[in-house]
């Protein structure tokens, strides 16, 4: 298979020269690649070198094929249309001029008369069918817009599509024709991507740190099951290492109580006499370089069995999971939590949101509200916490509950994380939250950290910290996409954590995976 991108011993480093990555070696063909690793360790700086917008800061990189970038946020202006979002505005308008009858020479020299046939086809696979290509850019929703951009891709058919993160934000509709799109797509694919829907169908995974890439054959899943053997084989390894080195290090000690109880009887013949001393010199010297061959050799062993050591801790902190517990609730299994009464929602002059809404939730359930984007589940959050108030109908609140978006919007960026919680829970004291926060793994320094400074995972845990952590711990916990802005380590370890939750749950997220994952145990459907 010949590549259309070749990374040699490529490295690269932050702008301020912290190293992200070194000895990168990586070749894209005609394949559909997932790019996974932490927030921070360098994957959109990866895109960026491959699609030529950054040098690297070592290696080199070789193109054979053409590149395209899916732009998450495309620019949109009160000019603009459909047709000028995929890029074919002016070839469209040559084509409409050509229709009245208003074309010159040039315009029917270089009409491409298949046009319309192919973004009609291009809309179709980005999941925008019967679109109006004259359609004001404007109109379209943020979801609508990424798909967009996409069926700007489909109709440029480049060699190798590069794709950050492109299901974030979307429905699970639109997540689902994305993930047809990679799945249909005949050439190269790069994504990077923690919806473990779309990587289950990719042809293999490049796990990305700080060491460089690893490659990992098949989609998410067979990743997973070998991330994990590797994991438990390198906790293994590190036993090993540390039984060695101990054993070394005993050995050593024996030989020199040896050298040690050789060396005193020597004296204490030598003390007696009877002995030439030439005899007795020739002695003291074998001794001497029998004892040096011996350190040498026990440093040696020394040495190996350290630096065995060091890489099996090296494969052990590679694969080393993120771990926290949310502290108990209490809430008991009859306690009622939230109750929707026939509720009604609309703003003034509007259409109605919700409208003769009723569930309830007691004791520790797991609800999650599906839908796609504008159905209301943000606006049923906010009455359920209150925000708003419901044009008709009653609401119920029978637990304390806090609200988590997925930006953590409870928290303040200019704090630290320490600062935020003792603004959050005011009866604190530094001690009392230096120790919450540590529960969540802000130990020392850690709780510090301005929250502007955080990755999507840390940001989450601090905003768990500080609310679950209060006084009187919430029973109730509302999540609004939480999983949004998280890298895998980090959803995997919100998972492990609220599987252990006491509490109940209201979840609104289209991650299918991590939904089954929380045990949820059923949904509240929305619809107008």
């Amino acid at each position: 298979m010949s590549a259309f991108i070749t990374l040699d011993s490529v490295a690269a480093v932050t702008p301020d020269g912290r190293p992200l990555f070194e000895n990168l070696d990586l070749a894209v063909g005609v394949e559909r690649i997932g790019l996974v690793g932490r927030n921070g360790v360098g994957k959109s700086t990866l895109l960026d070198i491959m699609a030529g917008d950054r040098a690297p800061a070592a290696g080199t990189v070789t193109r054979t094929g053409s590149l395209a970038r899916l732009d998450q946020s495309p620019a949109r202006s009160s000019d603009d249309r459909l047709v000028d979002l995929l890029g074919v505005g002016p070839d469209w308008d040559r084509l409409a001029r050509i229709e009245a009858g208003q074309a010159d020479d040039a315009d029917l020299s270089d009409a491409d008369w298949d046009l319309p046939g192919r973004i009609a086809q291009a809309l179709a696979e980005a999941g925008l069918p019967d679109l109006d290509p004259e359609r004001p850019a404007l109109s379209l929703s943020g979801g609508q817009a990424t798909r967009a951009a996409l069926a700007r891709l489909l109709l440029a058919r480049p060699d190798v599509l590069l794709l950050d993160e492109p299901t974030n934000n979307l429905d699970a509709a639109a997540r689902e024709g994305v993930i047809r799109v990679i799945d249909r797509w005949k050439g190269g694919v790069v994504v990077v991507s923690h919806d473990r829907a779309l990587l289950r169908g990719l042809d293999r995974i490049v796990e990305l740190s700080s060491l460089g890439a690893r490659t990992y054959g098949g989609g998410y899943d067979l990743y997973v099951e070998r991330r994990d053997e590797e994991a438990a084989a390198a906790s293994r390894d590190l036993d090993r290492a540390d039984q060695e080195a101990h054993r070394v290090a005993r050995d050593a000690q024996a030989a020199r109580e040896r050298k040690a109880r050789r060396d005193a009887a020597g004296k204490r013949s030598a003390a007696k006499g009877g002995a030439p001393k030439i005899v007795l010199g020739a002695m003291a010297e074998r001794a001497e370089l029998s004892g040096a061959r011996e350190g040498r050799l026990a440093q040696r062993l020394a040495a190996e069995a350290a630096e065995a050591r060091s890489e099996a801790v090296a494969r052990v902190e590679r694969h080393r999971t993120l771990s926290f517990d949310l502290p108990s609730t209490q809430l008991s299994p009859g306690k009622p939590v939230l109750a929707f009464e026939a509720v009604a929602f609309g703003w003034p002059g509007g259409p109605p949101l919700i409208s003769g809404l009723s569930f309830q939730i007691v004791g520790p359930e797991r609800v999650a509200i599906p839908g796609s984007n504008g159905t209301g589940k943000t606006t049923l959050i906010r009455l359920a916490a209150g925000d708003l108030e419901p044009s008709r109908g009653a609401i119920r609140r029978g637990v304390p509950m806090a609200v988590l978006d997925q930006r953590a919007a409870v928290l303040d960026d200019g704090q630290t994380i320490l600062e935020n919680f003792r603004r959050l829970n005011s009866r604190a004291s530094a001690n009392e939250g230096h120790a919450a926060l540590a529960r969540f793994l802000f130990r020392n320094a850690g709780a510090h950290q301005r929250v502007g400074t955080l990755s999507g995972g840390e940001r989450l845990r601090a905003a768990l910290a500080c609310v679950l952590s209060a006084e009187v711990p919430p029973q109730l916990l509302i999540l609004d996409e939480p999983t949004n802005h998280l890298d895998i380590a980090s959803i995997e370890a919100v998972e492990a954590a609220l599987m252990s939750f006491d509490g109940a749950l209201l979840v609104v997220s289209h991650d299918a995976d991590f939904l089954t994952a929380i045990g949820i145990e059923r949904e509240i459907t929305l619809g107008r």
